[in-house]
């Protein structure tokens, strides 16, 4: 029976992805900063251990628990709304911190049991605000975009070992919370001068008929983890694939 672990199932996709390989019969390591086992059915087939991705003696002490390992699913991440010249360098870097060094940290964490084994799948979710310029979301489209291009490039380097690379692309659904882990709010990153145009942009994000569910990118990661050829990228969700199409 194979193995998956998943960053950041406290919510949104990370908690329906554990849920979706769950009910498709593999082990479930779900992880989270703070467990809630609560989230999650009662099964001997799904642990749920605590995991800052930002701390490399969490993440050792979670890879350690959870034990050989099929598939690595890097999701956890914190969302940031705002105008880029408002926000703190502080808070970009948290971002950062999270969205692009936790998914490397974990990604090189696990690569050494996957290599000796020969085999394994490394999925890393990014976001459709890489597949097309979005306003007040520079900080965090940056983010994600360093994962588009460590996936590509490492999806060649660990090929020559047996170990595929993915990105799963979701769009934005009804539940997405841009400013998820975030000690500041979108309205302290929207100044004056650029009140009217935000408002239009996040107006025009309600009237947004295409929108993601979180059981499109459930479905996705399972796609990609299953998925043997050597295709990287899998848009997730209505709106996503409308963005990728038009790509």
């Amino acid at each position: 029976m194979k193995t998956v672990l998943i960053t950041g199932t406290s919510s949104g996709y990370g908690l329906e992805t554990a849920r979706h390989f769950h009910d498709k019969g593999w082990n479930v390591v779900a992880t989270m900063r703070k467990p809630d086992r609560d989230l999650f059915p009662r099964s001997d087939r799904l642990r749920v251990l605590p995991l800052d991705v930002t701390d490399p003696a969490s993440i050792a002490a979670a890879l350690e628990a959870a034990g050989p390992l099929d598939a690595l699913v890097n999701n956890a991440g914190i969302g940031s709304a705002g105008a880029f010249e408002v926000t703190p360098m502080a808070h970009i870097r948290k971002v950062f911190e999270t969205n692009t060094f936790g998914v490397m940290a974990m990604t090189q964490a696990v690569i050494p049991q996957m290599r000796e084994r020969g085999q394994g799948v490394i999925v890393n979710v990014t976001s459709s605000a890489t597949l097309a310029p979005m306003p007040l979301v520079a900080a965090y489209t940056a983010s994600k975009q360093a994962i588009e291009g460590f996936s590509g490039a490492l999806a060649h380097e660990l090929a020559a070992v047996g170990l595929r690379v993915k990105l799963v692309e979701p769009g934005l659904g009804p539940t997405t919370r841009f400013a998820a882990n975030s000690n500041i709010s979108v309205m302290d990153m929207i100044p004056e001068a650029y009140a009217g145009f935000a408002q239009k942009v996040f107006e025009a994000y309600g009237r947004q008929t295409l929108t993601t569910k979180e059981s499109d990118v459930a479905e996705s990661v399972w796609q990609a983890v299953n998925d043997m050829t050597d295709r990287l990228r899998y848009a997730a969700g209505a709106d996503a694939l409308a963005l990728a199409g038009a790509a």
